[in-house]
């Protein structure tokens, strides 16, 4: 922490002379404490349950972003808003709140055995780790270096190609307006219930280096987050080569810009609010490479999270994953399930271990697969959770 002082003297001082845009910002309290020793000097419009409202200018939140991934090595903390309006709604995330789907957990009997234990048996991680070795082997994935753009290319074909053969199932670009990196989401349409959405998400992107360096820096990313990437793969691969057809709707999700604010995941799901979709689940797989907790394989997050989602989960855990698991907490916007939650739509997120003994290797090139155990049978675990979710729940 010896450059701390240094490094955040941009909240006070302005490093540029052009007018720059100012952002409503959310950010975790205790890390807006902890990051920032002028805090006194940053004007908290508000502040509830742990959460502050602060103005900062697109340089600042890109200090923000630098001093908590290379300071506290954490993930996220932060989420970056359009408007103040949205902002403010942010200080009341609730993922319990789904149009006409509220407890619909609660209610769910798992049932789908049939179905989901063969394709649970089928999870390779020989396939995982094929993935995650492609996509950390891109320079970087930041969301506004040419790589970035080149990585979430090769995630539409690898996608598009497990689609062939699928009239039912469509995978395109979202496209957002303010910076360069889209999102890629493949859809399989549900035969019964097709307004009913079930997504399976988790980012793309990758980050290192410093301020100044990141469109160059070396960020291989291979468990933040080629891994949650390669798992939600696996999970698609499977259902399509075993011809799965939902009765409700499936959408994978390779989120664009999560590192800087978790702006790909808000983008999409503020519109999906917008038109009134409905989405009956969100889960998201950030980070599930590399077991950190020995007595725990799968740990959900409580916080920020829909509760009734998470015990469904244990559930599907207990039933077809038959791992140990339990929980923990990791603050507040440490990932896109986060977006989701404030939009109003229950979200999950299962991680690979406690806070405490997460990998300290993230957002450095020494986010390798040789650093997190040196294959994916880790995240294999996860994979087939995903499929336990999709297959019971868009059934």
């Amino acid at each position: 922490m010896k450059n701390l002082l240094a490094t955040m003297m941009v909240f006070s001082l302005s490093a540029f002379a052009f007018a720059e845009p100012t952002h409503w910002v959310t950010v975790d309290s205790k890390i807006l404490e902890k990051v920032s020793p002028i805090h006194k000097n940053l004007l908290v419009q508000k502040e509830s349950d742990g959460i502050s409202l602060v103005q900062l200018k697109e340089s600042e939140i890109e200090k923000l972003s630098d001093v908590i991934h290379h300071e506290l090595h954490r993930c996220g903390g932060f989420i970056t808003h359009d408007t103040q309006e949205e902002a403010e709604q942010a200080l009341r995330p609730s993922g319990d709140r789904v149009f006409g789907m509220k407890g619909i957990f609660n209610l769910y009997t798992i049932s789908q055995q049939t179905d989901v234990a063969p394709m649970v048996s089928q999870v390779q991680a020989s396939s995982i780790e094929e993935t995650i070795r492609k996509m950390s082997s891109f320079q970087n994935r930041y969301y506004k270096a040419a790589t970035g753009l080149e990585s979430q290319e090769y995630v539409l074909n690898l996608w598009k190609k497990l689609a062939q053969g699928r009239s039912d199932i469509k995978v395109e670009y979202y496209k957002h307006s303010d910076w360069p990196q889209p999102s890629v989401i493949m859809t399989i349409e549900g035969s019964e219930y097709p307004q009913e959405i079930v997504v399976v998400g988790g980012h793309a992107d990758s980050i290192s280096g410093g301020f100044f360096g990141r469109e160059k820096a070396h960020a291989p990313g291979a468990d933040d987050n080629a891994s949650g990437i390669a798992t939600i793969t696996e999970a698609a691969r499977i259902l399509i080569a075993n011809n799965y057809k939902p009765k409700r709707t499936i959408q994978f999700m390779a989120y664009a810009a999560e590192e800087v604010g978790l702006l790909g995941s808000k983008d999409i799901a503020n519109s999906y609010k917008a038109q009134r979709k409905s989405v009956i689940g969100k889960i998201q797989f950030d980070m599930t490479l590399r077991k950190g907790t020995a007595d725990k394989d799968i740990v959900l997050m409580s916080d920020f999270t829909n509760a009734a989602q998470n015990e469904f989960l244990g559930k599907l855990i207990d039933e077809y994953v038959k791992v140990p698991w339990g929980y923990s907490r990791c603050g507040y916007g440490c990932s896109d399930h986060a977006s989701w939650t404030n939009a109003g739509f229950p979200a999950s997120i299962p991680f690979e271990a406690e806070m405490k003994d997460s990998n300290k290797a993230i957002h450095t090139n020494r986010d390798t697969i040789e650093t997190a155990g040196g294959d994916a049978r880790h995240s294999a675990k996860f994979a087939k959770l995903a499929i336990a979710y999709m297959v019971e729940l868009a059934h």
